[in-house]
């Protein structure tokens, strides 16, 4: 196949697309403060015709480890309910280093018109050129609609999700009463548009605190366990017996990493108490659980062995928390064959990868629905030098638009 596929296609109306992001990543709204992006979301659709009675929101902002302040947003689009229903998201949360942008459209000998920030700042295309995609879409499903009063289309839901950042949160908590059915989904995210994720990996983070006892540094440090040592003892152990980094083991991959550790107030005092984070990841449950259970071990077996004059020993608070569960839809799978031939018709070279981060698909999966991920042109995200590739976000709003409106 090649683009003349897709010429049958309704024109897009590519300055209102390309202005609608322009105007969702001016908007600050890093994780757990959404609630203006959502409400510019709203007033949006407003504009463009939807019900404000299809539009709705679940308390997920209540229910997150971080404190929200709006819940994800869900829009129900009606149609014929005999035809397959069609489910597309993306979340309007940004990493902070994107607060504050202020996005400008340049030319790049290379890459053609792309969006950067100008500014210190990074540009926060993830996910808010994801927002912009799924918005052009339903503008251009109304467009449609109010140019062919009689026109038959399946019915549709959009899911505009909150703190995907920090841990896929909204996703987790999503209210999937409030969703109703989906027979395909695609949720629109990072990267470029040719790569479609039909999986991805699943994740575990890990919060220990490690206590020992105080003592004088200088009068006597025997009379102390430090917490420190005891620590870097068992973060030692895991490196030596290849359990952090690149983790393979018979056959079996995984990672693992300790990537928070804090503790200590003085250079005089023995170190009682230290607080460390990790996680591990896995696209195969059982050995990621292997690996979090060989971080306990390592971590039980330094206390024991780090000990004070009199034979003290520190304790160990450990604990772990499933982030997402790995998952991975068949390449003939309904959404994986529409995404495929949509791409293709766009004269680009779909190719089917499983990710090794974290999607909102992964959640979603988890709630029953099974969702690909698609990019929107965005490239060097959590940056300061992330751009968005003009040509592929407007490919992708084209996509999105025959998604849930097909001419």
């Amino acid at each position: 196949m090649n683009r003349t596929d897709a010429s049958q296609w309704a024109a897009l109306d590519e300055s209102a697309a390309l202005d609608r992001y322009l105007q969702l990543t001016r908007i600050r709204g890093k994780s757990g403060d959404e609630a203006a992006v959502s409400s510019s979301i709203q007033a949006m659709l407003v504009e463009a015709g939807v019900d404000p009675a299809w539009i709705q929101s679940d308390d997920a902002g209540t229910k997150t480890r971080l404190s929200g302040n709006t819940g994800n947003l869900i829009v129900s689009l009606p149609g014929d309910e005999s035809l397959p229903r069609t489910l597309l998201s993306a979340h309007m949360d940004t990493v902070p280093i994107c607060v504050g942008s202020n996005p400008v459209v340049r030319d790049d000998e290379e890459l053609g018109r792309i969006v950067v920030s100008d500014g210190p700042t990074g540009l926060g295309a993830d996910d808010r050129s994801g927002c912009a995609v799924i918005l052009s879409a339903i503008f251009e499903r109304l467009a449609r609609q109010a140019k062919q009063p009689d026109l038959r289309l399946a019915p549709a839901v959009i899911l505009f999700l909150i703190q995907e950042e920090v841990g896929l949160e909204g996703a987790r908590h999503l209210e999937v009463s409030k969703v109703g059915r989906v027979d395909r989904a695609f949720n629109f995210d990072g990267g470029g548009l040719d790569k479609i994720r039909h999986g991805a990996i699943g994740g575990e983070r890990v919060q220990m605190t490690v206590r020992g006892h105080a003592a004088h540094a200088g009068v006597a440090p025997e009379k102390g366990v430090s917490a420190i040592v005891i620590a870097s003892e068992a973060i030692s152990t895991l490196h030596r017996n290849g359990w952090l980094g690149l983790v393979e083991k018979d056959g079996r991959r995984g990672t693992a990493n300790v990537g928070v550790f804090q503790g200590g107030d003085a250079t005089n005092v023995i170190t009682p108490e230290v607080q460390l984070r990790a996680e591990a990841r896995s696209h195969d449950a059982e050995f990621r659980a292997e690996i979090v259970a060989q971080m306990k071990a390592a971590f039980e077996n330094a206390v024991q062995s780090v000990t004070d004059v009199q034979g003290r020993v520190g304790s160990l608070e450990f604990s772990s928390r499933v982030d997402y569960e790995a998952f991975r839809l068949a390449e003939d799978h309904p959404s994986v064959l529409a995404a495929t031939q949509l791409i293709s018709q766009l004269g680009r070279s779909p190719q089917c990868e499983v990710a090794n981060g974290g999607l909102d698909a992964n959640w979603l999966m988890l709630h029953g629905i099974e969702a690909v991920t698609l990019g929107c042109g965005q490239a060097s995200i959590h940056t300061v030098d992330e751009y968005l590739m003009v040509d592929e976000f407007l490919d992708a709003c084209r996509l999105a638009a025959e998604l849930i409106a097909p001419v």
